[in-house]
């Protein structure tokens, strides 16, 4: 893939990530190279650095201190010491390691700002950036330890140090010395020169990489609690009515119209919905299947607004201070501050929290035989069995944890660095935090898929739409129906894992349309 830094585009950052089953999974990258056109502005902007590192002018960066310490003024002599002293001084993460595809966003995403050519690196540290993706390295880097400004600093140091043969890879869940595994694959430690190390960790990229590790992770999601939705409409015998597109086009919200559309997709053709047209003496349905579309075209509107914000950013320049080879300007500035990362994740956890909260007003709905109609609990057989009932009390131990995680993160700062550091972003935090989100969102719709196979089973021999019997069947090769009951926790997790790994979602992608995130 070409590397073109100011241009990535998000199909171009989601093959970077890996997809879906990368969550966990170290692939082989695309290899990356970096687009030619690039080199004259990288040069140029190196050259203004190594000016500036030459002279006697203190520049914030090149021979001064960080942070509180940006009036101690550093010798020509110990410039290179004092990039090296940065980086070793700065790795103090904690926590469980960032996951390989947040690491490859990282790795592509810092190369390509920097060959923006306002950071003032030499190509060399670029390449090396590139060197370690196209390996399939990994460095390892701890997740906690960054406010989301001046930059990602921990994480990103951590990464840096593994460029520079100090710190730490990770293969296969083990910690690996970084000089052994560079050596390993031809790959010469990174040797910093002026300003180098600021640039490396002076930047938004690990929230960004970790607010689009969560983008692309919850897409699939989004999708089969589409499928898994409309399945429940037709379990609970509810009404198609509300996704009429009459309805949507009056109010004119861009998410709400193409999920009403998804919708009569997935339900066209039910002989269900056929069999209670006629006779039906329930006028409107429940919130939980009748707004669909207003609740969750909402959620999408919010996380399409979330990847246009994250695309922007992961197309930035965000260190500090910034070179303007035109005319040898450093500017210092702030650019580093992640603040429109962190209001994206702060939305991207109130869409994600909500996809789950009204799937777990689904389950409830159809385990309750007086809104329902089917047998209580989803069992033939209640009191003796007792069905859905405790599966339902999961989905909402999770949805109420979701409620709090949604809390945003961007309304708190801690000042560091001494009160220089005022105001900060806790981007880092606010999209580290989707990730746990996701899953029990995937942990959720698993649950309502399996109650709403179980509400289908009851209808028999009527069938649903061609799309609803494709996701109905997917389950069942999987998850038996449940007549009597039985250890139910392993299907929970055989059906969470098809909505996360896409293959629910692909009952969606088969009917066409639009995709949920544009490119």
């Amino acid at each position: 893939m070409l590397l073109r830094p100011g241009e990535l585009t998000l199909d171009e950052l989601r093959a970077i990530h890996g997809g879906a089953e990368a969550t966990d999974a170290v692939l082989k990258p695309q290899p990356l190279v970096m687009d030619p056109r690039a080199l004259p502005g990288i040069l140029a902007s190196a050259a203004v650095v190594q000016a500036a590192a030459e002279g006697t002018a203190a520049v914030y960066g090149v021979n001064t201190g960080f942070g509180k310490l940006a009036s101690t003024r550093i010798s020509e002599s110990d410039l290179a010491t004092l990039q090296l002293n940065l980086i070793r001084s700065h790795s103090v993460g904690v926590g469980e390691p960032l996951a390989p595809a947040v690491l490859r966003l990282m790795l592509a995403t810092k190369a390509a700002s920097l060959a923006r050519g306002h950071s003032g690196v030499r190509p060399v540290v670029i390449d090396t950036l590139l060197a370690v993706h196209n390996a399939g390295l990994v460095p390892w880097v701890p997740s906690q330890g960054s406010v989301g400004a001046s930059g990602d600093l921990a994480p990103l140091a951590h990464m840096t140090l593994a460029l520079l043969g100090e710190g730490e890879f990770l293969h296969q869940g083990q910690r690996l010395p970084a000089a052994a595994v560079l050596r390993d694959h031809g790959i010469a430690p990174l040797v910093l020169s002026a300003k180098e190390g600021l640039a490396l960790i002076n930047g938004t990229q690990t929230s960004t990489a970790l607010a689009l590790h969560a983008l692309f992770s919850f897409e699939p999601v989004l999708e089969a609690a589409l499928v898994v939705g409309a399945l429940t409409v037709d379990a609970a015998r509810g009404s198609d009515g509300p996704f009429d597109p009459r309805i949507h086009a009056l109010r004119g919200q861009p998410g709400q119209i193409e999920v009403a559309q998804h919708y009569r997709a997935l339900l066209a053709g039910s002989a269900i919905r056929a069999s209670h047209q006629q006779g039906d003496d329930r006028v409107q349905d429940p919130y939980c299947l009748r707004c669909q579309p207003q609740v969750v075209g909402a959620c999408l509107d919010q996380l399409r607004h979330a990847a246009s914000v994250l695309l922007r950013e992961a197309n930035a320049v965000t260190d500090n201070p910034l070179v303007f080879a035109e005319d040898g300007a450093m500017v210092s500035g702030g650019n580093f501050h992640a603040e429109p990362v962190a209001l994206a994740a702060d939305a991207m956890a109130c869409a994600i929290s909500e996809v789950g909260a009204i799937a777990e007003r689904r389950i409830a709905m159809l385990i309750d035989s007086n809104v329902s109609r089917l047998p209580p609990f989803l069992t033939a057989n209640a009191g003796l069995n007792s069905g859905f009932m405790i599966a339902h009390v999961t989905a909402a131990a999770l949805a109420s944890e979701n409620k709090s995680l949604a809390h945003p993160a961007s309304v708190d700062s801690l000042p560091t660095s001494a009160n220089q550091e005022d105001h900060v972003s806790m981007a880092t935090f606010a999209a580290r935090r989707l990730q746990p989100m996701i899953d029990n969102v995937a942990h959720i719709l698993g649950i309502e898929w399996l109650a709403a196979a179980q509400g289908v089973d009851f209808l028999r021999p009527l069938r649903s739409s061609e799309p609803l019997e494709a996701a109905h069947a997917l389950l069942r090769r999987v998850c038996p129906a449940m007549p009597q009951d039985r250890y139910l926790a392993p299907d929970i997790a055989s059906a969470s894992a098809r909505v996360r790994d896409g293959a629910l979602a692909a009952v969606l992608r088969d009917l066409g349309g639009p995709a949920l995130f544009a490119a």
